[in-house]
């Protein structure tokens, strides 16, 4: 998911190395459309609730936010030109990038922040996504049509990484006396307004959504006349129709893919490194997982080590906890592990009061331990799943599949938490605040998928958030991942290893990751 997305290289990196010079850059063709793919279809809105990986590339070219980042993975200006706190973390100001139109020809102001920030982010009424990302911000205020003030309830240092991460602003004059933005369907599922350097021209459900340059964008003409997103759900196709040209950039997630795509003419792989991991959820209202002896069982029951080879072919490492190697400064390897053990996960679950049946299926007051497992059809998703579901019925445990597409799945495991246990990742922003996928006000609705509510892991992240040194934000953050690797909110997986496969004469894309490649479209060119 990104949330639902989600993706770091080096610092320092600036440009691919497919990326041109200036020089370069003048030969181009001006008339190049290329198409790309998305696995479902899009909703044009970045807080429509569930929204996700489906989407979010989509909505970054559209919609834009305050910040955005740079090749570097951090915060770099955007619709706001800069920044800045006050003494007691409590104010953030922003400055905003003066003539600025939306793509309907009206002005963008600071009416708009505080509107989108206001009326929906901060609107508990309408669940918006990842609305509980911004917990600590009380209002938004606005100084004048060009100068915003966040309000805090609390310190939020990572503020500005957060706004660069799919939050982009929403065009008041679009919603006034819509007493729902989430049920606009001409906006939210026809014609998206933003102030991005792309625009829909068309979309037809199941099929294709077409964008079209923006000619009155702020940061210039985009270079490429437009793009094409293909709904391609299955890896396999998207695939196929880059190897027969029908695809000019994807990203693939299954390393299987890529023996049919190494050595393919006109094509360049590019392997990034993210702030991802991948996990299993446990819902925190069963009961049974509120037993760390529980939690600890199952993940040393996965030969996690199997996977990354078997399913991953290698492109990846065993997971620790929600800071991935990719942020050096916090990353935190003396965490506890949790190597597979079958017979130490057998004795867990014993110390927890469950042992074996007559028939070998381990119980507990005369009730079989039972788990489904919700998973939607994406990625290496379901195959993993099927591991999982092997290695836990090793140990005892009676484990059902429910195999579904990925909408659906969304809707009823992240939407509406109707779940047991399912098999996800996070794709974060590189910083080392995690509270928004942690805190316990984030369990109902918001990124705190499990629903896991611990006052002291609150504690712990609250003072990561209010680190001001350097020094104090590492010390803060490793005492966040040493805890959460002991009661594992989450049963964490792995980190992977990605590869984005395009167009050798397709340049222009920042070095460091698509998300943040996408929030620069405005360079991207097709070489002639």
């Amino acid at each position: 998911m990104r949330t639902l997305l989600y993706r770091l290289l080096a610092a320092g990196a600036v440009l691919l190395a497919l990326g041109a010079t200036a020089a370069q850059a003048q030969n181009y063709d001006p008339n190049a459309v290329i198409n790309m793919a998305t696995n479902a279809d899009p909703t044009f809105n970045p807080w429509y609730p569930g929204v996700g990986i489906e989407s979010d590339l989509i909505n970054s070219v559209i919609f834009e936010g305050l910040t955005r980042w740079d090749g570097n993975a951090l915060p770099s200006p955007a619709l706001a030109t800069k920044w800045s706190v006050s003494p007691d973390g409590l104010t953030w100001t922003f400055d905003l990038r003066p003539n600025v139109k939306w793509q309907d020809g009206k002005p963008f102001t600071a009416d708009d922040v505080a509107y989108t920030f206001n009326d929906i982010v901060l609107n508990n009424k309408l669940g918006a996504n990842l609305a509980n990302i911004y917990t600590p911000v009380d209002h938004v205020e606005v100084v004048n049509p060009l100068e915003v003030k966040f309000i805090l309830k609390s310190p939020f240092s990572s503020l500005p990484s957060y706004l660069a991460y799919y939050e982009g602003i929403l065009p008041k004059h679009i919603f006034q006396g819509v007493a729902n933005p989430f049920k606009l369907p001409s906006f939210n599922k026809a014609h998206p307004i933003g102030t991005g350097p792309f625009m829909v021209q068309s979309y037809v459900s199941g099929a294709y959504v077409r964008l079209v340059r923006n000619p009155d964008y702020w940061g210039g003409t985009p270079k490429l006349a437009g793009m094409v997103f293909k709904i391609v759900p299955e890896p396999d196709a998207q695939v196929a129709q880059v190897l027969s040209g029908g695809l000019d950039l994807i990203r693939v997630d299954n390393p299987a893919l890529l023996s049919r795509l190494q050595n393919a003419p006109g094509l360049s792989l590019d392997q990034q490194s993210e702030n991802v991991y991948f996990f299993v959820i446990l819902h925190q209202t069963d009961p049974r997982f509120q037993d760390v002896r529980v939690r600890q069982a199952l993940l040393y029951a996965i030969d996690r080590n199997a996977i990354i080879k078997s399913v991953l072919k290698g492109y990846g490492e065993v997971a620790t906890g929600p800071i991935a190697p990719v942020q050096k400064a916090y990353y935190d390897p003396t965490v506890k592990q949790y190597p597979y053990d079958p017979a130490e996960a057998k004795k867990l679950l014993a110390e927890a009061g469950w042992t074996p049946g007559p028939d070998g299926t381990l119980q507990k007051d005369g009730k079989p331990f039972e788990i489904t497992i919700d998973e939607g059809q994406f990625g290496q998703l379901v195959p993993i799943a099927l591991l999982v579901q092997q290695y836990w019925q090793d140990i005892g445990v009676k484990v059902k599949m429910n195999i579904m597409d990925w909408n659906s799945y969304l809707t009823k495991t992240y939407v509406k938490r109707d779940y047991q246990a399912t098999v996800c990742w996070w794709r974060t922003p590189t910083t080392p605040d995690v509270s928004p996928y942690y805190l316990s006000s984030a369990a109902a609705s918001g990124n705190n998928w499990p629903g896991y509510k611990d006052p002291h892991l609150d504690q712990l992240l609250e003072t990561e958030l209010a680190a001001t040194s350097q020094e104090a934000k590492v010390a803060a953050t490793k005492a966040v991942e040493q805890y959460v690797a002991q009661q594992l909110p989450y049963l964490y997986l792995y980190y992977p290893k990605t590869v984005v496969v395009r167009k050798s004469n397709l340049k222009g894309l920042l070095a460091i990751n698509l998300p943040a490649a996408f929030q620069h479209t405005v360079d991207w060119y097709v070489s002639k």
